[in-house]
């Protein structure tokens, strides 16, 4: 009797261990915190997909931002042009030689013209060296830069037409490089020519990017510099270039729309600015004109003289600050 109840005992004691053990295996799959430990990695599952979204677009920004800084100062090293790239940008096919040769034809018409106007003084040879210096430094670069200036003004018209056209090839199916050729067939110059001289480059073997860049050195012009961004961004980061483009083109419009605003609403202050500069030189003309022996004290005498330089320095600085009035940066 002993012996069964041992038997039994024993029995019951297996049958208890068999059952713990697999309860302590199997519980977790069917009690609640399995479906709870489901229902938090389903939460926590998207919110590590997002978190990993998040690192991407981070790390977008963070390329982006590189690319700007490295284009930023390459071109800040690149800023000094040379006298032949300045011929180029003003659209003159002409060397350095022969524009310093004009240079100097320059000074001497400038430095015969005061010395035929005045009349014998002892300022006069003065006057005469500094109106030469004037004729070869001076009014050269001032025709060269009034050129650059008209010619980025036409290129700067043209161009977001000119991007309009890239946005719709592209949505039509057609590739970059095709749409830029159209550009330089059917655009009028100087923006034509300047995209002929991109696709003339990739010819040879220059990347697109590398081609851009090039063509912000020969147009500097935050616009264009934008373009070549946008496109250099994009060939290294991927995306949806044409959406790129039509924003580019969209902020382009309103920027020359704010450049006009502004000129416009500034045309009376600049007005007034010339007039002001304007009238002492005049009345000092129409003086030498009707009375000179009356003016002529100014340019025989060392004291004259003496004012006279002091009050040019005056207009100068007179000039200069009305300059700083009416020119605004935006």
């Amino acid at each position: 009797m002993s012996s069964d109840l041992v038997a039994l005992s024993a029995a019951m004691l297996g049958a208890l261990a068999v059952s713990s053990l697999a309860y302590a295996f199997l519980a977790p799959y069917f009690s609640s915190d399995r479906e709870k430990d489901t229902r938090v990695k389903g939460i926590v599952g998207p919110k590590r997909d997002v978190t990993s979204v998040l690192e991407q677009a981070a790390a977008r920004r963070k390329s982006v931002a590189e690319n700007l800084k490295e284009f930023e100062s390459r071109q800040r090293k690149e800023d000094k042009a040379s006298l032949r790239l300045r011929l180029e940008r003003a659209g003159l096919d002409i060397t350095p030689r022969v524009y310093w040769l004009a240079s100097v034809v320059s000074g001497a018409v400038f430095a015969c013209v005061v010395v035929l106007a005045l009349p014998p003084s002892g300022t006069r040879m003065f006057l005469a060296i500094a109106a030469g210096l004037i004729g070869v430094f001076g009014a050269p670069r001032w025709f060269v830069n009034k050129a650059i200036a008209r010619r980025q003004l036409k290129f700067l018209t043209e161009l977001p037409n000119a991007i309009d056209i890239v946005v719709r090839g592209m949505k039509s199916g057609l590739p970059l490089n095709e749409c830029l050729a159209i550009i330089g067939r059917e655009s009028e110059e100087p923006l034509g020519g300047e995209f002929r001289e991109v696709m003339e480059e990739q010819r040879v073997g220059v990347s697109l990017g590398e081609a851009l860049e090039r063509l912000t050195k020969r147009m500097p012009l935050p616009e264009v510099k934008f373009l070549a961004i946008v496109v250099s961004i994009q060939q290294q980061a991927g995306g949806n270039l044409s959406e790129a483009l039509s924003n580019l083109s969209t902020v382009l419009r309103d920027r020359f729309r704010l450049k006009m605003k502004v000129k416009a609403l500034s045309a009376e202050a600049k007005a007034s600015a010339m007039v002001l500069a304007s009238l002492p030189p005049m009345v000092m003309f129409m003086l030498y004109l009707s009375a000179t022996d009356y003016i002529a004290v100014l340019f025989d005498t060392r004291t004259g003289n003496f004012a006279l330089l002091a009050c040019g320095l005056w207009m100068l600085m007179g000039v200069l600050v009305m300059r700083k009035m009416v020119n605004f940066k935006f």
